[in-house]
């Protein structure tokens, strides 16, 4: 039932300068893969193949990974490297990959509304920040989220409880837990004070959104920062109780952060020596 996922990608990275100065951050490197690689990864298993980009200046990388390097492929043909790249040709064998730029950093939903011409207005998609990696518990996040799509066929955030001294990071929603772990929300704060909170739930980066998000965000004026947010544009649909809280299965490290980055690479350089 989801078969395109959005990936905002047009962000400039600035916490990891100078690094990002002319790589995207989207293509730092977990072990021997690119963030945005786990992130196509992770829509795959959710049998998703139709893979939408917002890119933006400096952002060629992100195409050039997910194309053929006939050059290099030629290299090492026949050697014991050719191996290393059978991940990233099956990707470029089995989806669709498109892109837009999106010209002025104006936030998040404005970064989705930009990915409108890539989605179309006809069914409901996925969106992952690939700056979020995620593991799932048996399955990845994603595909949790795809199967409580089918049961609810409206707006689904994944959410996760945070300490209260980072809360000012986040959207923080507040609802009414229906079933263990998944809420029916009803109001939702981009980065409050703690003071402010209504919860500790915090929406991270992996939505599925319904095709009337991009209406919604026309009207959206800017809130926190002078940027589109996509809590004020699903506070929304919040209110006609049409946008579901799931807390996922699984870990997720925040590797927009330098902390984060190092837990994730320790995280999964552990999983590769069993």
């Amino acid at each position: 039932m989801i078969h395109k996922c959005l990936f905002p990608a047009a962000g400039y990275g600035t916490r990891f300068l100078p690094a990002t100065k002319v790589l995207p951050k989207e293509m730092l490197p977990i072990l021997d893969k690119p963030l945005i690689q786990y992130g196509v990864e992770e829509a795959m298993e959710a049998g998703i193949r139709t893979m939408a980009m917002v890119t933006g200046r400096g952002k060629r990388a992100l195409e050039d990974h997910f194309d053929v390097n006939y050059e290099l492929e030629h290299q090492i043909r026949g050697s014991s490297k050719e191996g290393l790249l059978t991940g990233i040709r099956r990707i470029i064998d089995e989806c669709t990959f498109s892109y837009t730029r999106q010209i002025e950093m104006k936030g998040l939903g404005h970064a989705i509304l930009t990915g409108e011409t890539l989605i179309g207005r006809e069914e409901a998609f996925a969106v992952l920040l690939a700056d979020d990696l995620c593991e799932g518990r048996d399955t990845g996040v994603l595909a949790q989220m795809v199967e409580l799509y089918k049961r609810f066929e409206c707006s689904i955030v994944a959410i996760e409880e945070v300490p209260m001294a980072d809360i000012h990071k986040y959207g923080v929603i507040a609802g009414e837990e229906i079933e263990p772990g998944i809420f029916r929300i009803n109001n939702m704060i981009e980065k409050p004070a703690a003071d402010q909170a209504p919860s500790n739930l915090a929406i991270i980066g992996r939505y599925i959104l319904t095709p009337d998000i991009f209406d919604i965000l026309r009207e959206t004026p800017p809130g926190t920062s002078g940027e589109i947010q996509i809590t004020d544009a699903l506070r929304v649909q919040a209110d006609q109780g049409r946008v579901i809280g799931y807390k996922f299965q699984g870990q997720r490290f925040d590797c927009g952060s330098p902390s984060g980055f190092v837990a994730a690479t320790n995280h999964f350089y552990h999983l590769s020596r069993r």
